[in-house]
C-alpha cells in the first residue's frame, strides 16, 4: 500500500508518499480500506518529532479516518467485510489501509457521507471526554471554546448547543466568527480586537463562564482563570502559544476552580474503547438528527499532504481538512 512517510523531522516538505508494507491485522483488529483521513494539530507535532505515536500504534500520521472494512481479526464479532465505518486511530490514517482495534471503530452515521465521516471520530471523542465527562458541562451552563472555527471548535459549538449550554467562542476574523454564529454560537468574540475576559464578564453579569476548552496555553492561562465562574472548570487541550506562564493561585482557591489536562492519543485501548462507546451512545444520535454536522473545509489528495499541513498550520481554514487516497 501507499502511505505518507515522515522522511525526517521537520516542515511539511518532509512528508512523502511512498510504498510501504500493508498493516498487520491482529485478532482484535479491523482492517479498513481508507476513504478519507482528517488532519489534526497532533499530526503537525508528530511531523516535527514532538508527538510520537503510542507504543504499538502505526508509525504513520493520522488519528482518524473513514472507509470500508476489508478484513477482521478472529475475535471481532460486530464488524464484517463491507461495513462502512469511521475510526479513532493511534496512527496510520495517512495511508490506503489501516488496522485498528475493533473497540475504536464506529458506524458511519446516517445522513453523513463516507468521506465526511472521517472528520468526526477524533473531535467527537476529544470533546465528549473532556468537556462532558471530565468537566461535566450540563444544560443551562455557559461554555467558552477558544478557536471556535477549528475542527474541535466547530464540533464543540454544535454538541454543546445540542446539550443546551450557552456557547461563547473566540476567533480571529469576522468570517470565522460568522461561521461560528451559523453553527449556533451565542457570543462571538474577535480576540484580535476585543478583550475576551471583559466580554465574558459583560455577557455573564460579572460571573464568568462555567467551562472553558483551551488549546492556546500559556498566554491565556491567567485570563482563562479570570473568565471562570465560581466552581468553573478549565480544560487545557493544547499549548499552541506556549507552556510557560505565571499565575495568581489565589484566584483558583477563591473561586474553587478546577484545571485539567489529558491527552486522548496515549490512553489505554480499554479507555479509548469506552470513550468511543459513550460517543456512539450520546453523540451519534445528534448527528443522525442533523443537529451536529461535519464541517469540512477542503479535501486534498494524499499526495498533497504537505500542502494540507501548510494549510492547517496557517490557520486559514474553518473546520476540518481531509486527505483522500
Amino acid at each position: 500500500m501507499k502511505a505518507i512517510v515522515i522522511t525526517s523531522p521537520g516542515g511539511p516538505e518532509v512528508l512523502q508518499l511512498l510504498e510501504v508494507d500493508d498493516p498487520k491485522v491482529e485478532d482484535d483488529d479491523v482492517l479498513i480500506r481508507i476513504a478519507a483521513a482528517a488532519l489534526n494539530r497532533a499530526d503537525t507535532l508528530q511531523r516535527k518529532g514532538r508527538h510520537p505515536p503510542p507504543k504499538g500504534a502505526s508509525e504513520y500520521l493520522g488519528v482518524e479516518c473513514s472507509g470500508t472494512v476489508e478484513a477482521v481479526g478472529k475475535n471481532v464479532a460486530r464488524w464484517k467485510i463491507g461495513d462502512q465505518v469511521c475510526a479513532l486511530l493511534g496512527g496510520g490514517g495517512y495511508a490506503e489501509k489501516v488496522a485498528v482495534p475493533a473497540g475504536q471503530v464506529l458506524p458511519v452515521p446516517a445522513g453523513v457521507s463516507l468521506k465526511d465521516a472521517a472528520s468526526l471520530p477524533e473531535v467527537a471523542c476529544t470533546v465528549w471526554s473532556t468537556v462532558f465527562t471530565m468537566c461535566k458541562l450540563s444544560a443551562g451552563e455557559t461554555f467558552l471554546v477558544h478557536g471556535g472555527s477549528s475542527g474541535i471548535g466547530t464540533y464543540a459549538i454544535q454538541i454543546a448547543k445540542y446539550m443546551r449550554a450557552k456557547v461563547f467562542v473566540t476567533a480571529g476574523s469576522e468570517e470565522k466568527l460568522a461561521a461560528c454564529k451559523d453553527l449556533g454560537a451565542d457570543v462571538c468574540i474577535n480576540y484580535k480586537t476585543e478583550d475576551f475576559v471583559a466580554r465574558v464578564k459583560e455577557e455573564t453579569q460579572g460571573k464568568g463562564v462555567d467551562v472553558i476548552l483551551d488549546s492556546i496555553g500559556g498566554p491565556y492561562y491567567q485570563r482563562n482563570l479570570d473568565s471562570l465562574n465560581l466552581d468553573g472548570r478549565l480544560f487545557l487541550l493544547g499549548f499552541m502559544s506556549g507552556t510557560v506562564t505565571q499565575v495568581d493561585l489565589k484566584v483558583m482557591q477563591a473561586r474553587r476552580l478546577t484545571v485539567q489536562s489529558a491527552g486522548l492519543r496515549n490512553r489505554s485501548l480499554e479507555n479509548k474503547a469506552s470513550i468511543v462507546s459513550e460517543v456512539e451512545k450520546n453523540v451519534w444520535p445528534a448527528i443522525v438528527e442533523g443537529k451536529v454536522k461535519p464541517v469540512v473545509y477542503k479535501c486534498l489528495p494524499l499526495s498533497e499532504a504537505a500542502d494540507a499541513h501548510r494549510l492547517i498550520e496557517s490557520g486559514d481554514h474553518i473546520g476540518k481538512i481531509l486527505l483522500v487516497p
